[in-house]
């Protein structure tokens, strides 16, 4: 059974194109196989470069807001 999306997105939160979607995931799946290691295993860095990717994106959508 699909899941439906909400009709709503969260205004702070930036439209993201295919790539940084696929970006983002990538850093999640190896958010996730860095907890398997261990409870100390740090994934401080990974979050960070999504942090960053969704920045980037914040940014190009105020860019192309302002035009």
């Amino acid at each position: 059974m699909a899941s439906t999306q909400n009709a709503e997105q969260d205004p702070n939160y930036p439209k993201l194109t295919a790539g940084e979607h696929a970006r983002i995931a990538l850093n999640v799946a190896r958010m996730c196989k860095r907890s398997l290691a261990g409870e100390n295993a740090d994934r401080s860095d990974l979050e960070r470069k999504v942090d960053r990717i969704i920045d980037g994106a914040r940014k190009r959508a105020e860019k192309n807001g302002r035009k």
